[in-house]
């Protein structure tokens, strides 16, 4: 063993450099994605407001609404593409790996029947398997919540002053 170490010494003492120093650069990025994980909470924080909500545009409202998914633990968040979004806003995956499709609803009335009909086809069609979640700004008819009965998952104002407060989306 101590032929092999006085052979070999130069060998091993580099090996002991590189894992240090990938230790080091390890540590770094953790300490990295830590800051910017608070950094993200402390933003929430202070955006998350219904008053504030009641003054964002619908981009602006997506963005809330995905940060609040990711601060919840869902993975691969999408922000879905304007136009041509086949009636979904924001695609994730559950903690436990369901996927869902997310209409926003950011705007002064109630919401009605139809853009309950509009999400729930865009499940049953475009995006099959998907749980739809349909998330306001607002409150819901009394049409549109006979018309969801149990297949999709509504958040309405109140529910979504409670989300912002800090209690978990559980799908």
């Amino acid at each position: 063993m101590i032929r092999f170490v006085a052979a070999y010494w130069q060998w091993i003492v580099g090996a002991i450099v590189v894992l240090i120093v990938l230790a080091v650069l390890g540590s770094a990025a953790a300490g990295i994605e830590a800051h910017k994980a608070q950094v993200e909470r402390q933003r929430l924080r202070e955006i998350a407001h219904l008053e504030r909500v009641d003054t964002m545009t619908g981009p602006q409202f997506e963005e809330l609404v995905a940060a609040l998914l990711r601060r919840d633990g869902y993975r691969h968040v999408t922000i879905v593409g304007r136009s041509g979004d086949r009636g979904v806003d924001i695609t994730a995956r559950t903690p436990d790996g369901r996927k869902i499709a997310v209409q926003c609803k950011r705007q002064s009335r109630t919401v009605g029947a139809d853009r309950v009909r509009n999400l729930i086809g865009a499940v049953h069609s475009s995006y099959t398997g998907h749980v739809g979640v349909l998330v306001t700004s607002n409150t819901f008819t009394a049409p549109a919540l006979d018309e969801c009965g149990d297949r999709l998952v509504l958040i309405d104002r109140d529910r979504l002053a409670r989300w912002m407060d800090g209690d978990a989306l559980i799908i």
